[in-house]
């Protein structure tokens, strides 16, 4: 019985994947792009199996219902495939990670559960080893947001010490963000929770409208809590590679 939860990757993630991978002077993937190549990839009857709604900021805080995909791994390496084999290969490579990241052992013997509690428990003590060398800092971002106001992706970035391509991945695997139009953008539920505001504005020197996405206290404070619980995630990651 295969006891690793179904892992999926949304069409909004892939073509952020995608253009992650892409190289300087490459022009962008659009999602509407991508989204009309899907059928003929894998099959005007099997493509409609995959399609869902998510929905979307439009600015001043209105939302509306957008068209996805939810792509299962196959279907997430055809795509992947269509653009190239490199391509594939990474995709491939990232959800076999996260379905790994998402497995359990099940012991058939007492020894082996013996040996399953006892990693556990060492693993339990390593994780709150980390999260006391975490807590200072994750305290210091409590107290630097209570005195400040909104913050970009890139102010939050060097307020955590993050890497912004890892950080970037974070927020979107953990649908957290999405990119629309190239931009980030939080989902829905994160804004109406507080930990986000979008702000709409006239650039001065096209005047063209735009809209922003900021963090707001309570979302770095929220943020940081919850990046430094996925550095733990992967540290402890590394170290069962390590012991394997």
């Amino acid at each position: 019985m295969n006891l690793i939860a179904c892992i999926t990757m949304t069409s909004l993630e892939l073509v952020d994947f995608i253009n992650g991978q892409r190289g300087e002077g490459d022009s962008e993937l659009r999602h509407d792009h991508f989204m009309a190549k899907v059928p003929r990839v894998i099959g005007e009857d099997h493509a409609p199996k995959f399609r869902d709604m998510v929905q979307v900021a439009i600015g001043s805080g209105a939302t509306r219902q957008s068209p996805i995909y939810r792509f299962p791994k196959r279907e997430a390496c055809l795509m992947a495939m269509s653009y190239s084999y490199e391509l594939q290969a990474k995709v491939f490579d990232r959800m076999t990670e996260l379905e790994q990241g998402g497995a359990f052992p099940i012991p058939r013997t007492l020894s082996g559960a013996l040996m399953l509690a006892a990693q556990q428990a060492e693993r339990i003590e390593q994780q709150q080893a980390l999260i006391a060398q975490q807590q200072p800092a994750v305290e210091f971002v409590g107290r630097y947001v209570q005195a400040d106001g909104l913050k970009g992706f890139r102010e939050v970035c060097k307020l955590l010490k993050a890497n912004e391509a890892r950080f970037r991945e974070f927020v979107l695997c953990r649908k957290i963000m999405y990119r629309l139009g190239g931009t980030l953008t939080a989902h829905q539920q994160h804004i109406d929770a507080g930990r986000f505001e979008v702000r709409a504005g006239i650039a001065e020197v096209n005047e063209h409208a735009y809209t922003t996405t900021k963090f707001t206290p309570k979302g770095i404070d929220w943020i940081a809590g919850e990046w430094a619980r996925h550095q733990l995630r992967q540290d402890s990651n590394v170290q069962e590679a390590a012991h394997a």
